[in-house]
């Protein structure tokens, strides 16, 4: 099997949690080098990796890809200079700040034939891969209505500076927008309009930190993704409403409190008790049933898998950048209908 040599610029929270234990959990990739401009936090991660002062140092004949975890700011000339060093690339959502400088990108990684590949791992969140399992046994008929929802409680602005600067490709949208929409994009399709409020509620803040985005469907579908800093008692994570019954899962997806705890992500190591379940509520062969519904056993691991069949196998890519390309676009519609307060086409 051959080895992957991996460069990953960053070695914050992202880098730390969502990619170096994949990397280490998967003989397939070998992390080489790590760009920090000052620390050398990954030595204590990698202690054979070598940590460089400049992102160019990751750029180097041996390396086979590129992982950028930076702050978004800094994605559009990273991913750049990566693609046109000839080396594949995995970025960090939102891939960049305009679906513009994303479509550029992804002209140029065609050009250089090179894979570009934007981490939305929520895709494999438990509750979304259940539901797109569900959908496609039909179990709840035609769907009318979806609402998704990541809540979060903090009293003051993000402690991470760069997220609260204001510049374009910042805000609550940007962070946890950029996933919900990417999993309605990835559950239903594309959808035709938006309609969307989007609102600044802590002191001073000049960042958005609480959207409702509402995407509608040529079916009638409306999903409604949501999201706020002011949530101390979480609601439904997850509702799915279809014309013969419901599937609703309450709890969040496990993995990132798991990651956060230091657990290896090997084997069933995300699998959720029965308590956690969804519920599915709905008709069968004339039949009302309503039990618990296993989830489909996935992860986070199935993405870098799925990187690595893409660049070595050239097989597709299960995240599209033109995908991504596309859930930039709805932001930048949703952010200019909370602007005008009207329902805008995409």
């Amino acid at each position: 099997m051959r080895t992957l040599n991996v460069a990953i610029a960053g070695s914050g929270y992202s880098a730390r949690l969502f990619h170096i234990p994949f990397l280490k959990a998967n003989p397939a990739f070998q992390v080489k080098k790590v760009y920090e401009r000052s620390t050398n936090r990954a030595a204590e991660w990698l202690p054979e990796v070598k940590i460089v002062r400049e992102f160019e140092q990751l750029l180097s004949e041996d390396i086979d890809l590129v992982i950028i975890t930076t702050p978004n700011q800094t994605h559009y000339d990273m991913v750049k200079q990566a693609i046109l060093a000839k080396k594949h690339v995995l970025v960090e959502k939102p891939l960049v700040a305009t679906s513009a400088q994303a479509t550029e990108l992804i002209t140029l990684a065609q050009a250089n034939n090179v894979v570009l590949y934007v981490y939305q791992n929520r895709r494999w969140d438990s509750h979304i891969a259940t539901a797109k399992q569900i959908l496609a046994q039909n179990l709840l008929g035609e769907i009318v209505d979806c609402e998704i929802r990541i809540d979060r409680y903090a009293k003051s602005k993000n402690a991470k500076v760069w997220k609260e600067t204001g510049e374009q490709g910042t805000g609550l949208m940007y962070d946890l927008g950029v996933h919900l929409i990417d999993q309605a994009v990835y559950l239903f399709g594309k959808p035709q309009a938006v309609f969307a409020d989007v609102r600044s509620q802590h002191q001073d803040s000049v960042v958005d930190d609480n959207f409702d985005v509402h995407l509608y469907y040529e079916n009638g579908l409306k999903v409604a993704l949501l999201a706020s800093k002011y949530v101390r008692e979480s609601s439904t994570q997850f509702t799915l409403h279809g014309k013969l019954g419901s599937y609703i899962k309450a709890r969040a997806d496990n993995q990132e409190n798991l990651l956060i705890q230091g657990v290896n992500p090997v084997n069933d190591w995300n699998k959720e008790s029965e308590q956690d379940w969804g519920i599915l509520h709905t008709e069968i062969d004339g039949e009302v049933i309503r039990q618990s519904y296993p989830n489909v056993q996935t992860g986070y691991q199935a993405l870098f898998a799925n990187l690595y069949a893409a660049i070595v196998e050239n097989q597709p890519l299960l995240v599209q950048p033109e995908q991504a390309a596309f859930v930039l676009h709805i932001i930048e519609q949703a952010i200019e209908s909370a602007k005008i307060g009207k329902k805008l086409p995409l």
